[in-house]
């Protein structure tokens, strides 16, 4: 008779060991640094597999794990760099690890399928006009937020450390939630920003509220979604 014991216990073992997965089967994975516990790589690739259709990991390569020098440089814990993702092994759980693989995705579609997302413009003028609003609602609350900050949809640490030290995130989650303008906090950092966030809601989270409050980023998914 076996030992399951023993032998649920040396598949643990094996799996705390493994060092390459993959995903999609075009995609490798490569855990570089020690997972958390509790953690299941495997677990997570699995649900990404489900959610994201594999045409649109077309753009990558290789998933790797781990800290990397980049991160404390350029004050990140994700990236997507020359077909690759990379995202640090310091997770609080596993649907924070998700979050980070599904966005960075997001951002690997954003020069293949620029035409779909950004050329028409249309994304833009709907960033703008909730950054404009948002704008406004900072204004009411007495706070100063300068306008032509505000006006800039490209990504700027000047944006950046305004909305999460100046505002605070927990006050403009529930900014954004109240007056229903973007998905979260970070959605409006910047117009790439807006677009990656809204990709994660799209596939991770409750998909018509994101179609009532961003119907132009909703559309713009669907139609990457459904581009196979």
């Amino acid at each position: 008779m076996y030992n399951t014991d023993y032998l649920k216990l040396s598949h643990s073992r094996a799996q705390e060991q493994r060092r390459e997965y993959s995903m999609h089967e075009n995609v490798q994975i490569y855990i570089k640094d020690k997972m958390p516990d509790g953690i299941d790589i495997q677990s997570i690739l699995d649900k990404i597999n489900l959610a994201i259709p594999s045409h649109l990991t077309s753009e990558i390569d290789s998933i790797y794990i781990g800290m990397f020098a980049e991160f404390e440089k350029m004050e990140t814990n994700a990236m997507f760099k020359d077909g690759a993702i990379y995202v640090t092994n310091e997770q609080d759980d596993e649907q924070d690890l998700i979050d980070d693989i599904v966005h960075e995705i997001a951002h690997s579609l954003e020069n293949p399928f620029g035409h779909i997302i950004y050329a028409d413009g249309h994304l833009e003028r709907e960033f703008h006009a909730k950054r404009m609003r948002l704008y406004e609602i900072l204004k009411t609350e007495g706070l100063k937020p300068s306008l032509k900050m505000f006006e800039e949809p490209e990504y700027s640490t000047e944006m950046d450390a305004y909305l999460y030290k100046k505002v605070g995130y927990d006050r403009l989650n529930f900014i954004v939630s109240s007056y229903g303008l973007f998905t979260s906090a970070y959605s409006a950092t910047a117009l790439r920003e807006y677009f990656a966030n809204g990709f994660e809601y799209f596939f991770l989270d409750d998909r018509s509220y994101l179609a009532e409050i961003c119907p132009t980023l909703y559309n713009k998914i669907k139609e990457l979604h459904q581009d196979d």
